[in-house]
């Protein structure tokens, strides 16, 4: 299932949900997609920002030094 959000010639935005992408295509073609706000079945995909998890595999960032040096990188006993 892919959600997007949709646009109509009246500048109205909705979502819908779609199989996958074909489906969406193939709906648009038939003229299934109709604006649920004014009826227009002048619909596009509107611009989207994409939905990006965060992955729970990345590592924490190391420490920050202090002043007085943290011992464990290329600068201990520099600070």
């Amino acid at each position: 299932m892919i959600l997007y959000t949709l646009r109509c010639a009246h500048d109205h935005h909705f979502e819908h949900w779609f199989d996958n992408s074909g489906d969406y295509d193939t709906k648009k073609a038939e003229g299934a997609l109709v604006c649920p706000q004014c009826g227009d079945t002048v619909v596009e995909k509107a611009i989207m920002a994409p939905n990006v998890g965060k992955s729970s595999s990345t590592p924490a960032p190391a420490p920050a030094c202090t002043p007085m040096g943290c011992g464990g990188c290329q600068f201990a006993g520099q600070h």
